[in-house]
């Protein structure tokens, strides 16, 4: 098993006939490592004269590849430390569906820790901007984990006329949970933004301000046009990003 001190000599394959840039060919190689998991988080790579030398490759051919992980968030750079392994992003369709679910589905680990467990009316909640302000909630802020690293802080705003259990939210899915009380999802209204983290939500993130977030708002309704669920979820910039497919 390797240990964040060792350096990892990873055997990567260059095609010097090829017209792709030698260092793209290992940013590709790199990071494929990184998503198949011969590079784990936490791992690091050997040195940039080490590398190049063992590869037979200028050291900015090395360094621009490496620098292209650096942006796509996958690998860092520690003073004193060395290139590590962040680990690869998760990276969700835009559909409905649960992060639990997903990242189970992925492989990844999720895990779960409540924060937050309050009643109100939304008015008093204060997301009478997008429910009826006599609406009655119960607000769930959570934090959800991936493979142990800390991924978003989720708030979910339902009504209380549902029973979910502190033990729900650990061991399966909110939506998980909903169906197996009847729940039928009909309809979701979904709006995916962007803003700077909030110092308290950083320091849960783990991330240092200042830093990016992707934000998700999710309103869920029934088939009988009753409300489910509002959602208000931030997730690490770094760690996660959401994509969808075009018909051309």
């Amino acid at each position: 098993m390797t240990t964040a001190s060792d350096a990892v000599e990873l055997d990567v394959q260059l095609d010097r006939s090829s017209p792709v840039p030698l260092y793209h060919q290992l940013a590709v190689a790199l990071e494929a490592a990184i998503q198949d998991g011969r590079l784990r988080p936490g791992d690091r790579l050997e040195n940039e004269l080490a590398l190049t030398g063992r590869l037979g490759l200028a050291r900015p051919t090395a360094r621009q590849a490496i620098q292209e992980l650096v942006r796509k968030g996958l690998l860092v750079r520690k003073r004193g430390v060395g290139t590590q392994v962040v680990g690869a992003p998760v990276r969700r369709d835009m559909k409905f569906s649960s992060l639990h679910d997903d990242l189970a589905l992925s492989g990844r680990a999720p895990s779960t820790e409540l924060l937050e467990r309050t009643t109100g009316t939304a008015a008093e909640l204060g997301v009478d901007d997008a429910l009826d302000a006599a609406e009655g909630l119960v607000r769930l802020r959570r934090l959800r984990r991936a493979d142990g690293d800390p991924l978003a802080i989720m708030t979910n705003y339902l009504p209380d006329r549902f029973t979910v259990t502190d033990a729900d939210l650990v061991e399966r899915g909110l939506y998980a949970t909903l169906r197996a009380q009847g729940v039928a999802f009909a309809i979701a209204h979904q709006t995916i933004g962007a803003r700077l983290l909030e110092p308290e939500e950083a320091a849960l993130l783990g991330e240092d301000v200042p830093a990016a977030a992707v934000t998700m708002e999710r309103l869920v309704y029934d088939d009988t046009g009753r409300l489910v669920e509002l959602g208000r979820h931030v997730y690490r910039a770094s760690q996660y990003t959401v994509q969808t497919s075009l018909v051309v």
